[in-house]
C-alpha cells in the first residue's frame, strides 16, 4: 500500500458507517409507509398458540391483494410491538420488499414468545397419525404451517389466497417440513440451506463426528431452558476465548464441557447430543428427507459451496425431493457462499476470492424473486435449467439439466507410494481390477514389471497435538476455512499429501467425491478427514473440498465397530458435492489427516463412548495408508466438459 493512498482508504472508512446508517434510514422509513405490522397469537390445533407477526401492504384490498410469504424460525419473529417495525424489508431482501408481499414471521413451538415445548428438528408425524379421536390432536411442523396458513388466509384482509415459505438455514428445515401434506394455498417453498440430516452431514455431526466448536457456541445461547415465553435469551455462559484450539485442547475430554463453569447439564439439546452417538431412532427420526413425499408446491433449493453448516442439507434436501416427487417442480441453486450469504447486500468477493459480480444480487434477482413472482402472484415467467450452479475454479455459472451432471465420466485418483497422485480413467480402472483380483489378500506386494515393495504410507496421530483445521489464531471459527491455503497443513508430519502432475489440460469435476481408502491403526478408532486440494502456479493450495469419517461407522451408522489393530481395513465414504474447474498448469491435492481440531471434537483412537470418555482413553496411533493392488487407496470422481 502507498502513502498517497492511505487517506482515500480513512475516507472511505469513515464513509461506510454514513452510508450505512443512511441506508437503514432510508428502508426503515420505507417500511413504516409502506406496511401495516399486525402481532397476532395464532392457535394451533392442539390449543398451543404460536406468536406472529404480520407485515401487510398499506394498499392491500380485495382490489389490489398480496399474497403471503412466509418464514417460520426458531431464531425470534420479532421486533415484538405493533409499534416497532423492522428497520430493514419487512421481507427477506429488498426485492422482495418492494416488490410488495403479505410478510409473515412465526416463532416456532417453545420458542421466544410462543407456546408449547420446543423440539430439536421436531420429527414428522409418521402415516397414520392423523387419525380421528386423538386428544389433543398430534402435530408436528407440517401441521402447524397449515394451521397458521388457514387462520391467515380468514383473518388477514387483503390477500390473494396463496402462500409462499422460505428460510435459511434452521427456518430452512421449517420451509422442507411444510412440504409433507402441505396446505393446498401453499404453492411455492424456497428451503435455502435446509438442516437436513444432522448425524450424516449437517450441523451436529458429519459422518459421525461430532462439530465440536460450532456446536459448543451456538448452544451457549440457544439451548436456554425456557419456563415461560421470552422476549430474549441471555447465554448459559460467557465464552469468548481468544485461542479456540487452546481452550478446547485444555478443555480435555468433552464430557468436560457439562463442568459447573459450563452447560452443567443445563442444555437439553446438548445432552441428547451426547447421548445419542449413534445413528439412532433420535437422529432417524429427525431426517426430514423420508417424509419429502406428495410434495405439491413448487420449489427451489438453495444453498452455497463455501457453507460451513448445512451444505450437505441443501444439496440432499434437493435430491429427495427428486427421487420421491417425479414431476414436481424442483429446482436447484448452488453459489459461492457461504450459509445464507446469497441474502447479503453484496457478495462479490469471499476471502482471497473474487467472482467479477454481486452473485447474491444476480441470484435475488434472476431467481429467488422471479420465483415467488411468478408462483404466488402469476407475474412474468420462471422456467430456468433444473441446476443452477456456480463453477468455482472458474468463476462463471453453469447450468445443467440434471444434478449431479449426466454426461460425466468416472476418474479414479489413486492415492500411491511417494505421495503421488495417479488419475485413471475406466481402462486403467479394469487393469486394476484385475490386479486386485489377482492380489486380494496382499498389502505389502510387487506389482508386474516394478521391481520394488509396495510400502504404506504412514503418520502418528496424536490427539494432544491435533492438527488445526485452520491456520492462525482464531476465537471462533474462521469462516474462510473451506477455501483456505492448505500448505499449513502440509507441512505437518501427520498429514500425508498427495500431488498429481502438473495438469496439461483443465479439469473439471462434477458431483459428489468418494474417498475409498485402505487403512490400519494400532490403536481400536480412528477418524479419517479427506480434503481435495487445487494447488495454484504460485504455490497456494486452495482447499476444495473436505469431509471427515468417524471410522467405527465405516460399516454402519448405527452399529459402529472397532478396528482390529494394525488389520488393513477399507473406509469408504462420499464427501459433498463440487463443481470446480482445476485449471491447466495446476496440481490437484489430496490430503489424509485423522484430527481436524476444534472444528471436529478429537477421536480418543480408542474404541470407548466418546461423550464419557477420559482422559486417559485418549492414544496415540499410527496410522498406515495403503498403496498396492489388494489395497488401492483412492477418490473417486465425476469429470465433465468445462
Amino acid at each position: 500500500m502507498t502513502r498517497s493512498s492511505l487517506p482515500l482508504l480513512a475516507a472511505l472508512l469513515l464513509a461506510a458507517p454514513a452510508a450505512r446508517a443512511q441506508s437503514r434510514a432510508q428502508d426503515s422509513v420505507f417500511v413504516r409507509q409502506s406496511y401495516t405490522k399486525l402481532d397476532r397469537q395464532i392457535t394451533m390445533r392442539d390449543g398451543v398458540n404460536l406468536y406472529t407477526t404480520i407485515y401487510v401492504p398499506i394498499d392491500a384490498s380485495p382490489a389490489t391483494p398480496y399474497p403471503f410469504l412466509m418464514t417460520r424460525t426458531p431464531y425470534s419473529a420479532g421486533p415484538y410491538g405493533e409499534d416497532k417495525y423492522r428497520p430493514r424489508g419487512p421481507g427477506p431482501s429488498q426485492e422482495l420488499s418492494r416488490e410488495k408481499y403479505i410478510f409473515v414471521y412465526q416463532d416456532v413451538r417453545g420458542r421466544y414468545l410462543s407456546e408449547g415445548k420446543f423440539e430439536e428438528m421436531t420429527p414428522a408425524l409418521p402415516k397414520g397419525a392423523f387419525a380421528l379421536g386423538n386428544n389433543p390432536p398430534p402435530h408436528d411442523e407440517s401441521t402447524d404451517t397449515f394451521d397458521t396458513i388457514e387462520w391467515l388466509l380468514k383473518n388477514v384482509p387483503g390477500n390473494n389466497g396463496r402462500v409462499g415459505m422460505m428460510g435459511i438455514s434452521y427456518p430452512g428445515f421449517y420451509a422442507s417440513a411444510a412440504l409433507p401434506n402441505a396446505h393446498p394455498a401453499l404453492k411455492a417453498v424456497s428451503p435455502q440451506a435446509p438442516v437436513t440430516d444432522e448425524f450424516i452431514g449437517d450441523d451436529a455431526r458429519h459422518k459421525g463426528a461430532f462439530y465440536l466448536l460450532d456446536n459448543f457456541e451456538f448452544t451457549n445461547y440457544f439451548d436456554i431452558p425456557r419456563p415461560k415465553p421470552v422476549a430474549e435469551y441471555p447465554e448459559l455462559f460467557k465464552f469468548e476465548p481468544k485461542d479456540a484450539y487452546k481452550f478446547f485442547l485444555a478443555l480435555g475430554p468433552i464430557k468436560n464441557a457439562n463442568g459447573p463453569k459450563y452447560f452443567n447439564n443445563r442444555a437439553r439439546i446438548w445432552n441428547e447430543y451426547m447421548a445419542h452417538e449413534t445413528y439412532d431412532a433420535y437422529w432417524q427420526q429427525r431426517n426430514i428427507r423420508p417424509a419429502l413425499t406428495g410434495v405439491k408446491p413448487a420449489v427451489l433449493v438453495v444453498g452455497g459451496w463455501f457453507d460451513a453448516e448445512d451444505l450437505y442439507g441443501a444439496l440432499n434436501t434437493y435430491q429427495a425431493i427428486e427421487k420421491q416427487n417425479p414431476g414436481t417442480t424442483n429446482r436447484l441453486v448452488m453459489g459461492p457462499w457461504t450459509h445464507g450469504a446469497w441474502s447479503r447486500p453484496d457478495w462479490s468477493t469471499f476471502g482471497s476470492l473474487s467472482f467479477g459480480a454481486n452473485t447474491a444480487q444476480t441470484y435475488r434477482e434472476t431467481l429467488e424473486t422471479p420465483f415467488f413472482n411468478f408462483y404466488l402472484k402469476d407475474k412474468g415467467t420462471f422456467n430456468p435449467a433444473e441446476a443452477t450452479v456456480f463453477n468455482t475454479g472458474t468463476n462463471e455459472w453453469k447450468t445443467y439439466p440434471t444434478w449431479p451432471p449426466a454426461a460425466t465420466e468416472s476418474r479414479t485418483l489413486y492415492l500411491q507410494e511417494g505421495g503421488h497422485l495417479a488419475v485413471a480413467g475406466p481402462k486403467v480402472e479394469t487393469e486394476v481390477a484385475k490386479a486386485l483380483e489377482n492380489q486380494a489378500n496382499l498389502h505389502i506386494t510387487r506389482l508386474p514389471g516394478v521391481d520394488k515393495f509396495i510400502l504404506p504410507s504412514q503418520y502418528l496421530s496424536d490427539p494432544a497435538n491435533p492438527v488445526p483445521y485452520t491456520d492462525g489464531v482464531h476465537g471462533s471459527r474462521n469462516n474462510e476455512y473451506m477455501i483456505e491455503d492448505q500448505r499449513f497443513a502440509t507441512k505437518r508430519a501427520d498429514v500425508l499429501t498427495f500431488h498429481t502432475e502438473t495438469l496439461a489440460e483443465d479439469l473439471t469435476l462434477a458431483g459428489p467425491l468418494t474417498a475409498d481408502l485402505f487403512v490400519s491403526t494400532s490403536g481400536t478408532d480412528a477418524d479419517f478427514i479427506v480434503k481435495v486440494i487445487d494447488e495454484q502456479p504460485d504455490g497456494v493450495q486452495r482447499l476444495v473440498r473436505a469431509e471427515v469419517m468417524r471410522g467405527r461407522f465405516r460399516n454402519s451408522f448405527s452399529k459402529p465397530a472397532a478396528f482390529v489393530p494394525n488389520q488393513p481395513t477399507e473406509v469408504k465414504y462420499e464427501l459433498p458435492d463440487v463443481l470446480h474447474t482445476f485449471r491447466k498448469g495446476h496440481r490437484l491435492l489430496v490430503q489424509v489427516q485423522s484430527t481436524w481440531f476444534p472444528l471436529v471434537d478429537r477421536n480418543p483412537q480408542t474404541f470407548v463412548p466418546i461423550a464419557t470418555a477420559e482422559a486417559r482413553d485418549f492414544q496415540k496411533a499410527t496410522i498406515k495408508l495403503y498403496h498396492d493392488a489388494g489395497h488401492a487407496s483412492a477418490v473417486r470422481v465425476q469429470v465433465v466438459a468445462p
